[in-house]
């Protein structure tokens, strides 16, 4: 073979492997207001959402199932292990209790994983009845999952490997997001296009609550997600289209939105941190917003990703969870 032929058959060799790769192969994304992206890895699956505990992430990553990250070096994550094995469905969101993580999987309702040991995690409940499992929230002894059309259904895990179903809270519209308040007597839902439900659940009856409306709002777009300021009796709410909207709780008979943010994006989930509301948007990636004042609210930061979905947060950095690109570690300012 001439030295011509050569080089050219080499070329081709390492475009093909370069171009063929992973729909999640990390790349670089614009950044602004003083964050650093410090570390980041490929994900197998489309990272969905996250969730952190003692230097580990574990991550939902659709028919990926269960990831499980070391970050205790951010710099430098690296996989401890993966669990596809009996975690049915597309799995989009996950939260913990004590040794146990419980993942969300649409019609597959949830699947529930013991990781006592991270490199070794197991399946001990796969397509649990409490569907079609849209998010989760813990509430004292009891899990909570929004289940779209069906409202919010009820399990109680005192022994959190084996979620034991009681009772249901029925919505209007599809429950997508859940908050309880710190007193554990209101219940907020997020419901699509209906937007922000409040519920008395001060008589919860060992899981099959007497439950009572206690105000309403409807939101433009379409309400994902819920996260409250209750010193202020503000909710924070990820509306799709409509990106950010303020609402203000603190007369039940008028809530209301005080302020908002709208961007081009697709505004999917939230975490407010002091003053400051993360918030992923999708094609237009992870937004941080200073709501000091809830009228008004303040871009300060921007992370652009191709598909931002889930994130969580400690003390120095922010996780994000991307469709494309995996997982995202990047520092504070």
């Amino acid at each position: 073979m001439k030295a011509s032929k050569l080089f050219l058959f080499l070329l081709t060799g390492i475009i093909l492997m370069f171009g063929c790769g992973k729909p999640n192969d990390p790349e670089t994304p614009d950044i602004s207001g003083n964050y650093k992206i410090v570390g980041k890895i490929a994900t197998s699956g489309f990272a969905q959402d996250m969730i952190k505990d003692n230097g580990l992430l574990y991550i939902a990553q659709g028919e990926g199932g269960l990831l499980i990250v070391d970050v205790s070096s951010p710099a430098n994550p690296e996989i401890v292990s993966q669990l596809t094995e009996e975690v049915r469905g597309y799995s989009t969101k996950i939260i913990k209790q004590d040794s146990v993580v419980y993942l969300t999987a649409g019609s597959f309702g949830l699947t529930v994983v013991n990781v006592s040991n991270p490199e070794v995690p197991f399946v001990t409940v796969s397509n649990l009845n409490m569907k079609p499992a849209k998010n989760l929230h813990i509430f004292g002894k009891y899990l909570l999952s929004a289940i779209s059309e069906q409202g919010v259904k009820i399990s109680e895990i005192s022994y959190p490997e084996q979620p034991d179903i009681r009772g249901s809270i029925s919505t209007y519209g599809y429950a997508t997001g859940l908050a309880t308040s710190a007193d554990t007597t209101r219940l907020f839902v997020t419901c699509g296009e209906m937007g922000l439900s409040l519920f008395d659940i001060s008589d919860f009856q060992d899981g099959y609550p007497d439950t009572k409306p206690a105000g309403w709002c409807d939101t433009p777009g379409y309400a994902e997600a819920v996260v409250l300021n209750e010193s202020r009796s503000i909710a924070y709410l990820s509306c799709g289209d409509a990106g950010l909207q303020i609402v203000d709780y603190s007369d039940t008979a008028n809530v209301h939105i005080v302020g908002s943010y709208v961007n081009n994006g697709y505004a999917k989930d939230l975490i407010l941190d002091n003053n400051l509301i993360y918030m992923t948007t999708q094609k237009e990636g992870l937004l941080i917003l200073d709501v000091s004042f809830p009228s008004k609210p303040n871009l300060v930061g921007t992370v652009l990703t191709p598909y931002a979905q889930g994130i969580t947060t400690d003390d120095q950095y922010i996780y994000l969870a991307d469709e494309v690109e995996g997982l995202i570690v990047i520092a504070k300012p």
